[in-house]
């Protein structure tokens, strides 16, 4: 099996692999495809199976990125997914040894991912990322970890931003921060969660990440989508926003709204 790269002479007649049979998110989707190009110009890369099928990644150089982190000179790794019947076929191996030969080719110092300190939906396998040689450059105590595979042993340590360190401002309600870097959460969050918060009578605040430096000051490190509820951390599950995972979600986390 073949691997292709997307670019901008390309993107418009291949698919970006989530959400391609999902009609209700076609805006969405249009959506990545559209912030995808403009990154393309900052470097971003975007490779996948060629196949039909949802097996890629997605990274681009750490100072471009619209995450909180401080990682000069490192490629950081977005979103990375091998699925369904592509599991255990060495994809995810072949996609990363991919980027880790592009980035000692630029000369960078290594190359970074965020990632659940436990597994957190919607975001890569931690352990998978540990046993590739990625160590743990810093934690948060909303569950979040900054990973490392070092390619040069004296490079500055990573970090997240301050922002993410600081606790975000009480509110009496729901917030929720998301960006286009997800064909799903466009949809889900002005439709979806619009309408779960409405049946319920909650209070919602919808804050979106329309460019790099308000996603680098991010307080969540999960600016393709986090809720929080009065200023704490619930999750990155973006099913969230439908009806009828909402409650079941929220008892999981403990979170008593009423």
């Amino acid at each position: 099996m073949t691997y292709i790269n997307l670019t901008s002479e390309n993107i418009d007649t291949e698919h970006i692999c989530c959400a391609f049979s999902d009609k209700k998110c076609k805006e969405s989707y249009e959506l990545k495809k559209k912030w995808l190009k403009k990154e393309f110009e900052n470097g971003y890369v975007f490779r996948r199976l060629d196949e039909r099928a949802k097996v890629f990644i997605e990274y681009g150089p750490a100072e471009k990125a619209w995450v909180p982190i401080k990682a000069p000179n490192q490629t950081l790794i977005n979103c990375f997914w091998v699925s369904g019947k592509y599991k255990k076929n060495g994809h995810g191996k072949a996609l990363l040894q991919y980027a880790i030969d592009d980035s000692i080719a630029q000369g960078k110092d290594g190359l970074v991912t965020i990632v659940g300190t436990k597994k957190f939906h919607f975001m890569s396998d931690t352990k998978w990322f540990l046993k590739q040689g990625f160590e743990i450059s810093e934690s948060t105590e909303s569950g979040f970890s900054l990973l490392v595979r070092k390619l040069n042993p004296k490079a500055k340590k990573v970090s997240f931003n301050q922002s993410v360190l600081c606790a975000p401002p009480d509110n009496k309600g729901f917030v929720v921060y998301y960006s286009n870097r997800c064909p799903f959460s466009e949809y889900h969050v002005k439709n979806s969660l619009a309408e779960t918060m409405g049946k319920r009578n909650l209070p919602l605040k919808v804050i979106k990440f329309e460019t790099m430096e308000q996603a680098q000051e991010s307080p969540t490190p999960a600016t393709i989508f986090s809720i929080f509820y009065k200023g704490k951390f619930v999750t990155t599950d973006i099913s969230v926003c439908m009806d009828n995972r909402f409650d079941k979600i929220m008892d999981k986390t403990k979170v008593n709204f009423l």
